[in-house]
């Protein structure tokens, strides 16, 4: 099985803002929605119209998903200008409004917001997906328990959502905050097996609380169109780079739990609590976080934890051939993450004579220029 060339694909969610105010577009957006369809056939959308998905075909080589995504972020930044638009990853909008921001039309959106309330509308997030295909895809609940554990560690490589509403939010991926206000997200819990899994979808959807398994937004779920894992909890990556490490760590962590059926094997509701301590430390602090290791009964250091982990897919990296990607993650830790970044350009605009606003500003303008920069 670990033969199996374990395919992943990688989707990001950008937010569009307006280029002279850095908030909410003025003005309609269907123009530059419609001619990215047109220009881009890997363009999606998201639930608000100031939101657009691209993907990657599915890949083994990280070398061409990087250059997809290059590609696909540089369209969409040309395009923005055409449009007076600025596009940019990260995982919450810093200036934007929730209450000004227009749904996308489409009867799953609309049904979504009729279902959810306020909480919909509220939902200005961004984030990154890793779609990972397994070698037997009835394993993938399995496989969902025991990924549990390093879901915090990624988070924490990829926080950028700092700001909420034009307001320093306190942590390094406010995201989740804002994303937990709807149902079904989060940590999934843990399922005995595939068939207890099954068994709840099919409660869910018999009762009308779900139409199928793709309304369950857990931050780590299998596919329902895919043979895949997919992951949900990352930010959206400003840095590319960023991008395809979080997206290079959780394939290898795949085929390491498929070759080490013995890892994580007896998670218990202690196990899951202690996950979402973690996933709470690396939400508030981010890469400074220590992360509670269940085997020690200890928290260790962010460092500690990262090289623990890299240990144990260093194999894994050299089999698939991303051991750079995989690398890369010690530089994010020395370097910072977007939202260090994001937070340092706030405080050091803000020591001159400008306002609050006009430094988020600046964070804006540094998110689009990284965003688009390969």
């Amino acid at each position: 099985m670990t033969s199996a060339p374990y395919r992943f694909g990688i989707e990001e969610e950008y937010f569009l803002a307006d280029a002279e105010t850095r908030g909410t577009p003025r003005r309609s957006v269907k123009p530059f929605h419609v001619q990215a369809g047109e220009e881009l056939p890997e363009i999606g959308r998201e639930l608000l119209q100031c939101q657009v998905e691209v993907c990657t075909p599915p890949a083994t080589d990280f070398a061409q998903a990087r250059e997809v995504l290059a590609r696909q972020r540089a369209a969409l930044a040309k395009l923005g200008r055409e449009h007076g638009l600025l596009v940019f990853a990260a995982g919450t909008h810093p200036v934007a409004d929730w209450a000004r921001q227009l749904p996308t039309k489409g009867d799953r959106y609309r049904g979504i917001l009729r279902d959810v309330g306020l909480a919909g509308r509220r939902s200005l997030i961004c984030g990154m997906h890793v779609h990972v295909e397994v070698p037997d895809p009835d394993a993938r609940v399995d496989l969902m328990n025991r990924l549990l554990p390093y879901q915090p560690l990624l988070l924490a490589l990829s926080a950028s959502s700092p700001f909420w509403q034009g307001k320093p939010t306190g942590l390094s991926a406010y995201r989740l905050s804002a994303f937990g206000e709807l149902p079904r997200t989060g940590l999934p819990d843990l399922f005995a097996d595939a068939a207890a899994h099954e068994r709840y979808v099919r409660i869910m959807t018999n009762a009308g609380s779900i139409q199928d398994a793709s309304f369950l937004w857990w931050s780590l779920r299998p596919s329902i169109k895919f043979p895949t894992l997919e992951l949900r909890i990352a930010d959206s990556c400003t840095r590319l780079d960023d991008a395809l490490t979080i997206a290079a760590l959780y394939r290898c962590l795949v085929r390491l739990v498929v070759r080490r059926p013995d890892l994580n094997a007896r998670l218990d509701g202690v196990s899951r609590a202690l996950a979402q301590e973690n996933l709470w430390r690396a939400q508030r602090s981010g890469t400074e976080a220590e992360l509670i290791d269940e085997a020690s009964e200890t928290a260790l250091p962010f460092g500690q934890a990262l090289d623990n982990l890299l240990a144990l897919v260093a194999e894994d990296a050299a089999a698939l051939g991303c051991e750079p990607e995989v690398a890369r993650a010690r530089s994010i830790l020395t370097h910072g993450t977007s939202a260090d970044r994001q937070i340092a350009t706030f405080e050091e605009t803000r020591n001159g004579d400008t306002s609050n606003r006009q430094a988020l500003d600046a964070v804006v303008d540094w998110l689009a220029e990284t965003s688009r920069a390969a």
